[in-house]
């Protein structure tokens, strides 16, 4: 890796954290997307050392159940009041994220962490650039762009074809991620939307996880290490995400997003024991010169339209 309010039922009230997104809130948008890929990116590289256990694909679906089991009993989402086109969104935001996942999961299987996230980020990237409607975006954008292929070595011809197609549309998943999530967020109050498409994810993914993995997914060393990769990789992040999104702008969060690689790289270098070289080095910090400069156009036009800004979550 989000809404308007309406009524909840006095036990969901009483269960639900509400002051929590207020107090994660007070992280600003920016600091919760940051706080959410720092998340996801740890999440992953403990996702690929799972990966022999489990199987690419039964690594994900032990992913997606834990983490909709863990929204569904937090939020404890109404299912009523809700109309065919809240509905509509829930359910696409739903195989949304299954697919992001599955693709992302194929793509680590096959090439590098970093590499993998590298690519996949070029969706976010190539929203911003549709998306924005100031011209300074797009330089940031491109300075974001030159970092990420700076940080795959200049060019991807040496790695497996299946891997790198698979990383691309996972980076396509992950650009209507960003629209779905921000429509989710603000048809549904609290995280109840998020949950909701979470168990669609879990309920899609389920086959496909038991076809490849079986009797794999039942084991209790590998229940408790893919609960891990659930909470790192999707109900933190995911939540984060969701609260930013009600108050930044989808151009700019997906150019935020360019972080992402350098996060990757710097958990792969902690967890997966995998060195930076210099060059990539230097992509990390093309990477964050474009999002300090995402952040300060953001700033900017924030203070010039504060009357309109939104509440905090």
């Amino acid at each position: 890796m989000s809404t308007p309010d309406t009524a909840v039922s006095a036990p969901a009230a009483a269960s639900v954290p509400v002051g929590a997104p207020r107090r994660w809130g007070s992280l600003g948008p920016v600091g919760l997307v940051f706080a959410g890929g720092i998340s996801v990116q740890f999440g992953g590289a403990l996702a690929v050392s799972l990966m022999p256990r489990a199987g690419a694909l039964g690594v994900v679906t032990l992913r997606l159940l834990v983490a909709a089991l863990v929204l569904l009993v937090v939020c404890r989402p109404r299912l009523r009041g809700h109309s065919r086109t809240d509905w509509g969104t829930v359910v696409v935001f739903g195989i949304t994220m299954a697919a992001m996942n599955g693709l992302f999961y194929q793509s680590v299987a096959r090439i590098p962490l970093g590499t993998a996230v590298t690519l996949e980020v070029l969706g976010p990237l190539a929203l911003s650039v549709l998306a924005s409607r100031r011209a300074i975006n797009l330089v940031w954008a491109g300075l974001a762009l030159a970092g990420v292929f700076l940080l795959g070595g200049g060019g991807f011809s040496s790695l497996d074809v299946a891997g790198v197609a698979f990383a691309l549309s996972a980076g396509a998943m992950w650009a209507a991620y960003i629209v779905f999530s921000a429509r989710t967020g603000r048809r549904f109050p609290q995280a109840d939307g998020l949950a909701l498409a979470m168990a669609v994810a879990a309920v899609l993914f389920l086959p496909l996880g038991v076809v490849e993995s079986g009797t794999k997914l039942l084991d209790p060393v590998t229940i408790a290490l893919g609960a891990a990769v659930a909470i790192l990789s999707s109900v933190l992040p995911y939540t984060l995400e969701l609260l930013a999104l009600r108050r930044l702008p989808a151009s700019t969060f997906a150019i935020l997003m360019s972080l992402e690689p350098a996060i990757a790289a710097t958990a792969g270098f902690l967890i997966l024991d995998q060195a930076l070289s210099t060059t990539e080095a230097l992509a990390i910090a093309l990477v964050i010169a474009a999002s300090m400069g995402a952040v300060r156009t953001q700033v900017g036009r924030g203070k010039a339209k504060a009357p309109g800004v939104a509440p905090e979550a």
